[in-house]
């Protein structure tokens, strides 16, 4: 067994990290979808999107040919809504709450019909808001992720000036950095990121990173308010003996750097174990699969139904060929050489019920062994304690803590995101742009009506 790169040819690259859900082909394919819509009153569909997306109006929007109108409606709720609609865990949420699921009929495609109204505004360059004159007010933003381009564009929209402070060289945030390349491009990341900010008012300054090249003190003292969307991205440690060993990686790394890099130069092993049952699990035990891994397996250490992931996406993973063992805990990486051969796991139960009614694993003390060369950890992720701490912000294990305004304890530091939440969807953070947007036009007493 051997850890290596260009596995495969450039072809079988192309196709493995195709679009793994096409647009539709012609107009008339999604006038056919849109027209199936009952258009109900009080939609569910719309309740169960965080952005609330009039999820009705832009598909009867559609079936009158007024896409221009359609992705104006989208975009109103919800400015990331093309790359959501790409990304977004829509089973659980607008396709999971379509009334034909009650009818034991095929939800609407409202995902799809979304992708198809924005990506042709995003085509023509429609640029479907108009900037009010300049108030003066400036406004820095950490952290060009879906939070802070959210937040960005609502103030931009509204006449204030946004410098955005992005540590990395691209914009986007998770959806550039840290989700599977058959779900979206890098390319597409970077026409998203040029749409926002194609508004104007809107700077973006790249290798900027909080504590390190920038404080919060000297933001407070150069801007009007400061909102904070720093994300989280430290991995969850399994704090096992031989976390060391070579071939050990955590997820984060493992798919940023096959989104920074390209498919053909990031190293894979033959034999694969993933530990953790989440959404960027399932990325990086389908994309090592992709990568050309023999064998790919999944640990989670507790059952089917309390997995964090979808059934859509764990079938993704299945199709793919990786395995899953359920009720399996990494106890011991094993290695000769300093170099990875195996994975000591142990067999897992479930205990009684907390005062949540979460069943806790509890070890039964059997254990066995499977042969790898590589182990991605994908058991969560943790907060950047120590940047929040020592920028003296109020915080709950490294989670900023906010008001029902988004506002910080310090004064004028406003924040949302993960970096707030721990780490939820895409379109949870745009939703959590949004709102810090409005405490901030609040805070500075401009009417955002």
């Amino acid at each position: 067994m051997s850890i290596q790169n260009n596995r495969l040819t450039k072809e079988q690259y192309e196709q493995n990290f195709s679009d793994i859900h096409p647009p539709f082909e012609s107009r008339n394919a999604a006038l056919v979808e849109a027209n199936r819509c009952l258009f109900c009153y009080d939609a569910p569909c719309t309740k169960a999107c965080p952005t609330s997306i009039n999820v009705p109006k832009f598909i009867k929007q559609i079936t009158t040919d007024n896409i221009k109108g359609s992705a104006h409606t989208i975009f109103s709720s919800n400015i990331m809504g093309a790359g959501c609609s790409k990304v977004c865990p829509v089973e659980k949420l607008c396709e999971g709450s379509c009334v034909f699921n009650l009818m034991d009929e095929p939800p609407i495609p409202i995902a799809k019909l979304q992708r198809y109204s924005t990506e042709m505004a995003m085509d023509k360059k429609w640029q479907l808001f108009e900037r009010k004159s300049s108030t003066g007010k400036r406004v820095a933003v950490v952290g060009a992720g879906p939070a802070g381009l959210s937040c960005a564009h609502t103030l931009s929209r509204e006449g204030i000036d946004v410098t955005i402070y992005e540590k990395e060289k691209l914009g986007g945030g998770l959806m550039t950095y840290g989700i599977a390349g058959y779900k979206v491009t890098p390319q597409f990341c970077k026409d998203e990121v040029a749409y926002i900010t194609g508004i104007g008012g809107i700077e973006i300054k790249y290798g900027k990173e909080l504590g390190k090249d920038i404080t919060l003190t000297t933001l407070q003292q150069e801007y009007d308010a400061v909102y904070l969307a720093f994300g989280v991205g430290l991995a969850r440690q399994l704090d096992i003996p031989g976390e060391n060993l070579e071939g050990m990686v955590d997820a984060i790394n493992f798919i940023y750097e096959l989104r920074s890099k390209g498919y053909d130069k990031v190293a894979v092993g033959e034999k694969v174990a993933v530990i953790g049952m989440g959404m960027t699990a399932i990325d990086a035990a389908t994309q090592a699969k992709r990568l050309g891994a023999s064998e790919v397996t999944m640990l989670y250490r507790r059952t089917k139904e309390e997995m964090p992931c979808t059934d859509v996406e764990l079938e993704l993973a299945l199709l793919d060929g990786c395995k899953v063992l359920w009720l399996a805990a990494p106890k011991e990486a094993l290695g000769v050489n300093g170099k990875l051969t195996a994975l000591r796991a142990e067999v897992m139960k479930l205990g009684e019920p907390d005062a949540s009614g979460r069943r806790s694993p509890v070890p039964t003390g059997e254990e066995f062994v499977i042969e790898v060369d590589m182990v991605i950890k994908a058991a969560g992720q943790t907060p950047y304690d120590s940047l929040v701490k020592e920028s003296g912000i109020d915080n709950s294990w490294g989670k900023v803590k906010i008001n029902h305004q988004c506002a910080t304890n310090m004064k004028a530091v406003f924040a949302g995101g993960d970096c707030v939440n721990g780490g939820k969807e895409v379109v949870d953070a745009v939703q959590a742009g949004k709102d810090g947007a409005a405490g901030i036009l609040d805070f500075l007493n401009i009417n955002n009506k």
